[in-house]
């Protein structure tokens, strides 16, 4: 039985887990015997493992998925405040409120989706926010002087900007975000 392999019921057609033979099981299949959780980190990112790995199967590919239906929500949020309040108060104001509704947006489908990590909820949300930070001080460097001196319009621009902010922010999460100490042992 110490095989590792799946066993099927023989009453109800059912696969149960393998069962363990021990410390060497962990060791081979790459599981911290510590913790019984498979060490899938992305460049330090850790935690178990959260619902689209079950798609996916790899931390990483999950990642750029969520990362990807971010961009667009970022992007939506944008286009939304601009037609809205940017039509009051220009497209820095919109910029803002477009950061702010896209940074939780983001935060939670990270938390739920990639990685379910627990707790620390508001470290991790102060460290997720500043690598957003970081991308919104270089979209609020980039966005008046495409659009002030390169002339476009500011949809146009921030469209631009959104490669520049989405390799920022994949770094800066994927080192910083929802980073925890290893685990000693």
């Amino acid at each position: 039985m110490g095989t590792g392999t799946a066993v099927e019921s023989e009453s109800a057609g059912q696969v149960s887990e393998p069962m363990s033979t021990g410390r060497d099981d962990h060791e081979s299949n790459g599981i911290d015997p510590e913790t019984d959780e498979e060490d899938r980190s992305v460049a330090g990112m850790s935690g178990p493992d959260g619902p689209l790995l079950r798609l996916f199967r790899d931390r990483r590919i999950a990642f750029l998925f969520v990362g990807g239906i971010n961009t667009v929500v970022g992007f939506g949020w944008f286009a939304l405040f601009d037609i809205t309040v940017g039509q009051l108060w220009g497209y820095m104001v919109t910029l803002l409120f477009a950061h702010v509704a896209s940074v939780l947006c983001a935060f939670v489908l990270y938390r739920r989706l990639v990685f379910r990590v627990r707790g620390h909820v508001w470290t991790d949300l102060m460290r997720f926010e500043l690598v957003y930070l970081t991308s919104l001080g270089i979209n609020a460097v980039l966005l008046p002087l495409l659009v002030e001196f390169a002339h476009l319009e500011p949809i146009i621009a921030q469209a631009l900007i959104v490669f520049v902010t989405t390799m920022v922010s994949y770094f800066g999460h994927s080192l910083f975000s929802f980073r925890r100490k290893e685990h000693a042992g």
